[in-house]
């Protein structure tokens, strides 16, 4: 008569791993496509809102400056968004805003800061439909890269967060690991992104017109006439019809708030000048307080 024998338990994890191992298929990995690669914009692009402005909530909670100040600064930024286009005096302002962002600061604790406040405000902010195109870029064997008049090291922080090849930001001047309060150049905005992506691709050897932008600005027109493939991602209306003459593929993530959101003082504008401003006064009060 046969009998069944029955493994001891402990065996059987052993057993299964045996057997996982004997069926396993080695997958071919994705050939790398080293002519192609894809440009995000991140502000109502990548993510719900403006980066700069979710970094100085971030901030606000921390205490290091108060929630009055931040309403101040984003009914300034919500009157800057009902003006409509952006003018040099805008751009200067931005300017001395991304100065005041930094000055005084040591990137250390910026990239710091920034992590923290990533996962804590902004990470639930990205926009799944835009991930999904990104990741399918990846899955291609195309690098991935933000490009954002976001300070850099807060857009590395984000790419990073995301799993990006990288990111093209805004340079800050720095010296002993301090901010001086200069910039390197000029905000990366507007036909600086284009001039940024156009370097980049001469140092990475990328063919422009395998390449592909997405935006939600006409402010990136430069950006996205740049490559071969342009997409209008949750696009203002200047882009919008600027996309359909073109034929170009537009995508909408926004939900049925699409109004409200559009509305909101987390919109972004050159460099999103409420949050940044808000932002550098709360470094300076907390490095003077050191």
């Amino acid at each position: 008569m046969w009998r069944l024998i029955r493994r001891r338990p402990e065996s059987e994890p052993e057993a299964a791993g045996e057997a996982a191992a004997q069926a396993a298929v080695a997958v071919a990995p994705v050939e790398p496509d080293l002519q192609a690669a894809a440009f995000f914009d991140v502000d109502n692009t990548m993510m719900r809102g403006a980066s700069i402005y979710h970094f100085a909530r971030g901030l606000a909670t921390r205490g290091m400056f108060t929630t009055s100040d931040l309403f101040k600064f984003a009914v300034g930024q919500a009157v800057f968004r009902l003006r409509g286009n952006e003018n040099p005096d805008h751009i200067a302002v931005a300017r001395e805003t991304a100065l005041a962002f930094v000055a005084g600061a040591k990137i250390d604790d910026v990239v710091r800061l920034g992590e923290e406040i990533y996962d804590e405000v902004m990470a639930d902010r990205i926009w799944g439909g835009t991930r999904a195109l990104a990741q399918a870029h990846l899955d291609a064997g195309q690098r991935v890269w933000l490009v954002t008049a976001t300070p850099v090291e807060l857009a590395r922080v984000i790419a990073q967060r995301l799993g990006l090849t990288g990111a093209l930001g805004t340079v800050a001047e720095t010296s002993n690991n301090i901010y001086t309060g200069r910039l390197v150049g000029d905000l990366l905005h507007g036909p600086a992104k284009a001039e940024a992506v156009r370097a980049l691709a001469r140092r990475e050897g990328l063919d422009l017109t395998r390449c592909t932008a997405y935006s939600d600005s006409a402010n990136d027109l430069p950006m996205l006439s740049l490559v071969g493939h342009a997409v209008a991602i949750n696009p203002d209306s200047e882009l919008r019809e600027h996309a359909k003459k073109h034929e170009w593929p537009i995508k909408d993530f926004r939900t049925g708030r699409k109004a409200t959101l559009m509305a909101l003082p987390i919109a972004a504008g050159a460099g999103a000048v409420a949050g940044g401003v808000a932002a550098g006064i709360a470094l300076r009060r907390h490095y003077r307080g050191r």
